[in-house]
């Protein structure tokens, strides 16, 4: 059976390609500091002191591939194994992946994303964050602000391309319609 995979736009390829990344320089901000790199926190604060392997640090390690983890899934995006689960997963592999599934949870995440880094981007330099006397100054904050900026850009990123991915499987799905291809029609 031949399925007929529309190839998304080199622009899309990237946008979902970005969004796999944003969360990166973050992640490598934290993995820094899980590993002992003084990262600009003083006083009591639970960063000044972080020692590797210590409970904080493996938290930031998980958070930081978790995250990644997460990122990396908006390469379904505009790849084959987000319109056919790949034969490796049981009871699911080699079958067409639901539109709705994978645009409600892509749509989803870009939704909370956006919301959340946001409020986070809002509350930056607040009294119990970055504005906290025990908080990085100087470069410290510069470099730890600059690793976090691209966050902002997740969820908007993440958006743009669940938006083609559902205009691209709508689209295939209404061809086969018109043809009578079942193979293309099974898109939707």
């Amino acid at each position: 059976m031949t399925t007929d995979f529309t190839t998304p736009p080199s622009w899309v390829v990237r946008t979902a390609h970005l969004a796999a990344l944003a969360p990166l320089p973050s992640g490598l901000w934290r993995l820094a500091a899980a590993f002992g790199v003084p990262v600009g926190f003083t006083g009591t604060n639970a960063l000044a002191d972080v020692t590797p392997g210590s409970f904080f640090s493996l938290y930031m390690i998980g958070l930081s591939l978790f995250a990644e983890a997460l990122a990396l899934l908006s390469l379904g995006l505009v790849q084959r194994w987000g319109q056919i689960f790949p034969s490796w997963l049981p009871l699911l592999g080699r079958r067409r992946v639901p539109t709705w599934f994978a645009v409600g949870l892509a749509g989803s995440g870009a939704l909370v994303l956006t919301v959340f880094t946001t409020l986070g981007a809002l509350a930056w330099n607040g009294p119990d964050t970055m504005a906290h006397p025990e908080s990085p100054k100087g470069i410290a904050y510069v470099v730890m602000t600059a690793c976090y900026a691209p966050l902002l850009a997740w969820g908007p990123l993440l958006a743009v391309a669940t938006g083609h991915y559902w205009l691209r499987r709508r689209r295939a799905h209404a061809a086969g319609r018109a043809t009578g291809n079942r193979a293309s029609s099974a898109w939707a």
